[in-house]
């Protein structure tokens, strides 16, 4: 009796577990989610943002609000994530940034890797080397030649040390094998604007942020990073047709939350990203800037974490070799 009594209180004890597991996941979210992004508004890291969290929101039940917390490489509004109580209602956009944070900046108050759970990767975007419109270069062969010859004259624009646009820069002029004057940024968008007015040189960012200004005119279009062309932009060719093979790169972009984030809503929130990923709205619109959500297997938490320790051991290298540090 005793042994029967005590198998009872057993299955009553597990079926306890299992409504309280259940009820921990039907009540995330119980109210808006914040999305951090660590750069400005209207950058390529804010634009797919924006596009992810409304069919995000709509598959929570809950609106997933962008909070842009722009500066030091996105590692302020990392911080910003670390406040927060880990439940998962803020989580964080970072981009390749990501992978460059630890070997950039040597003396963080907190563990820019072991602080943050991989949600999910989102994308991957092609990187684009553009000039002002006025530059006297028509083609990446002419701009090599002029590069090699002006150098230092040249002027180079990013959005910040650490960032994607910097890291492309700093891939183009070691394929370059010539330096040219780099002017980091607050942010894509304020480069984009110097180079439509005709006040900065030479830019490298992505399709996301590039591809509509290509498209109308406003700034030239020299190559892109990636292996083969884009559908987006068919006419550009890419760095290796112009003999630069080793100028072969991709932003991307992904979604972490508070290492502390309980299992149960780490997975909700992935299958939430992997409902936003399947959206029509937001495949057509990605396609439409050069990019595509990235495939169903490689956008959970244990993908995300293999590819940025990829990405983290991709970067070393190259960051250590140009001696360019944050701090």
């Amino acid at each position: 009796m005793l042994s029967l009594t005590r198998q009872a209180l057993l299955g009553l004890g597990l079926a306890a577990a299992f409504v309280q597991a259940s009820a921990a996941q039907v009540a995330f979210p119980q109210r808006p989610v914040t999305m951090i992004v660590g750069f400005a508004a209207g950058g390529p890291s804010d634009v797919v943002a924006r596009l992810v969290a409304a069919p995000m929101g709509a598959d929570l039940g809950q609106p997933v609000v962008v909070e842009n917390i722009p500066g030091a490489g996105g590692t302020i509004g990392h911080a910003r994530l670390l406040q927060a109580r880990p439940d998962g209602h803020v989580i964080m956009l970072g981009g390749l940034g990501q992978a460059t944070v630890p070997t950039l900046y040597r003396r963080l108050p907190f563990d820019p890797v072991g602080s943050v759970k991989p949600i999910g990767l989102i994308n991957e975007v092609p990187m684009t080397i553009v000039a002002r419109r006025t530059f006297p270069a028509s083609s990446l062969a002419e701009f090599v030649a002029v590069a090699r010859r002006e150098g230092e004259r040249l002027n180079i624009g990013n959005a910040g040390v650490g960032s994607t646009s910097h890291l492309c820069g700093l891939l183009l002029m070691s394929a370059l094998g010539t330096p040219m004057t780099t002017v980091p940024y607050r942010g894509s968008a304020l480069v984009l604007n110097d180079l439509v007015s005709g006040t900065l040189d030479v830019g490298c960012d992505q399709t996301t942020n590039t591809a509509e200004q290509i498209r109308s005119g406003t700034i030239r279009a020299l190559a892109v990073s990636t292996a083969e062309r884009v559908a987006a932009l068919p006419d550009l060719p890419t760095a290796a047709e112009a003999g630069l093979a080793e100028m072969r790169m991709s932003g991307w972009t992904m979604l972490y939350a508070h290492a502390g984030t309980p299992q149960p809503v780490l997975e909700r929130l992935n299958r939430a990203l992997l409902a936003a990923l399947r959206d029509e709205g937001l495949v057509r619109r990605f396609a439409d800037l050069g990019t595509a959500p990235v495939a169903a297997d490689r956008a959970t938490p244990e993908a995300g974490r293999a590819f940025w320790d990829a990405e983290i051991a991709r970067w070393r290298p190259l960051i250590l070799a140009s001696n360019q540090f944050a701090d």
